[in-house]
């Protein structure tokens, strides 16, 4: 071997690691931990919400004690798990972006891949989401809802 020669077990490594750092990047996750890829990704911490703070999301009357009422166009979710207790939480699922659709049974449901959330808390009752839903700040008086 002459001194200019690279060892030929030196390059099978070389291009093996770089073998290794291209397929995981091209298999790699978005960041997201659940190994799906959101519509429009959302930097961490924040919501995607299209209602402005202190716009009225609806009345309380319109939100069952054990359940909840989703406002898809405003993308928030409001909940009451116990009597005159209001929660609200981002209406876009962790998984994958889709909007929740419907609460029942004590859970936020997205249909899109099943993904339920927990009323009280959005934590997650059942995946494929592993985050859970980002509270919203919402304010009640009297009988009106208004995000915060």
């Amino acid at each position: 071997m002459t001194p200019d020669a690279t060892p030929r077990r030196t390059v099978l490594l070389l291009a093996g690691a770089g073998s290794v750092a291209a397929l995981t990047t091209g298999c790699g996750s978005d960041g997201d931990k659940d190994g799906g890829t959101a519509a429009s990704p959302t930097p961490t911490g924040t919501t995607t919400r299209s209602a402005p703070a202190g716009e009225s999301l609806g009345r309380t009357s319109q939100i069952p004690v054990g359940g909840g009422t989703v406002f898809k166009e405003r993308k928030v979710v409001v909940t009451q798990p116990t009597a005159g207790e209001f929660k609200a939480f981002s209406a876009v699922c962790t998984h994958q972006g889709c909007t929740v659709a419907k609460v029942e049974n004590g859970t936020i449901d997205c249909v899109c891949h099943g993904s339920r959330f927990r009323i009280a808390d959005g934590s997650v009752a059942a995946g494929p989401a592993s985050r859970p839903l980002p509270e919203e700040r919402i304010t009640v008086s009297g009988d009106t809802i208004t995000l915060a």
